[in-house]
């Protein structure tokens, strides 16, 4: 009898280490596009809050090429693997809404971040940095390397992406400001974060404005693209190339003399900050209600505002002086 109980007291106890009550939490990472740098250091940054956390499962995902369409079948799959929570950067906030909504109401806590989501299709959304520092940086740093004058340009990823398009309306404002009044912003156009197609439209921005000084590329693909297409055009020297990139796919346009300076924030906090923030929803100690303090580990703690949104941290410059440093890294 005692070796029956004790077998069966084996058994229910096995039983409960591998029930639900003891399995690590499913988060899901659902990138704009895999095979991107960017966001394989995110991965990089989610894998460290994951093992800081204990208890979470990384899931790093997204589709071939960046489409809603996508993203749309890749959420579909992982409502039906009951995960815990979707932390997504969105290639189109508004098609996404309705797929991450039917997530929410299976139980699934939805944060978006990088790029977000309609407020009614998530939870939380953090920003990597401010809206109106990254647009007054890349204006900036465009000055910084033309001076005070001069025909400008944009190259983007697609036109549905929420935050270029919040990025290049805070540049616009910039422009609009006495100090830039001599910088004439010519043209905006799109390369779908695909390089070959970043590429072409480089290449036709110099055939359309011969007197292009300068292109600003709040994309990482697009700002590589276009310094590639300098480089390869024999434009160094009389167009320069600035905005958001890696250091790691940047450091030989910087030595090459086609781009003097560019920005990004570290995508390894941001997938270390957006998992942790993830985290918090699961256990519920947020719910994503105005002023909430959502910790980010390491990174720090950031407050809801109304829109249920938050920014990381403000943007940091790459150039000669750093780049090579930084390009170990990430």
């Amino acid at each position: 009898m005692k070796k029956q109980l004790k077998t069966l007291l084996t058994i229910a106890l096995s039983a409960a280490l591998v029930s639900p009550a003891f399995a690590a939490d499913k988060i899901a990472l659902v990138v704009k596009s895999l095979g991107n740098g960017f966001f394989d250091a995110a991965n990089q940054g989610a894998q460290e809050a994951a093992k800081e956390l204990k208890n979470v499962e990384i899931i790093y995902t997204g589709p071939a090429k960046a489409t809603a369409e996508g993203q749309i079948e890749i959420v579909n799959s992982l409502i039906a693997q009951k995960v815990s929570a979707i932390v997504i950067s969105a290639n189109d906030p508004d098609a996404l809404a309705p797929v991450l909504k039917r997530a929410m109401d299976r139980g699934i806590k939805v944060l978006s971040f990088d790029s977000g989501v309609r407020k009614d299709g998530r939870m939380m959304h953090l920003n990597p940095s401010s809206n109106p520092l990254i647009g007054e940086k890349l204006v900036k740093m465009t000055a910084d390397a033309i001076g005070s004058t001069g025909e400008v340009a944009v190259l983007s990823a697609t036109a549905q992406a929420t935050n270029q398009n919040i990025w290049i309306e805070e540049a616009k404002k910039v422009l609009a400001q006495p100090a830039y009044k001599g910088l004439k912003l010519v043209s905006v156009v799109y390369g779908d974060d695909q390089t070959d197609k970043s590429y072409r439209e480089a290449q036709g921005l110099f055939k359309s404005y011969p007197n292009l000084k300068a292109i600003i590329a709040p994309t990482t693909v697009g700002v590589a693209a276009a310094a590639k297409a300098v480089q390869d055009e024999k434009k160094v020297g009389s167009i320069y190339v600035t905005g958001l990139g890696l250091p790691s796919e940047m450091a030989g346009h910087v030595k090459s003399g086609a781009v003097k300076s560019f920005a990004i924030w570290n995508p390894i906090d941001l997938g270390y900050s957006s998992i942790m923030a993830a985290s918090q929803f699961i256990s519920g100690k947020v719910t994503g209600k105005a002023g909430d303090k959502v910790s980010l580990g390491r990174v720090g703690t950031v407050t809801l505002d109304a829109n249920g949104e938050a920014a990381m941290s403000e943007p940091f410059t790459y150039d000669a002086s750093n780049v090579e440093k930084f390009a170990k890294f990430f």
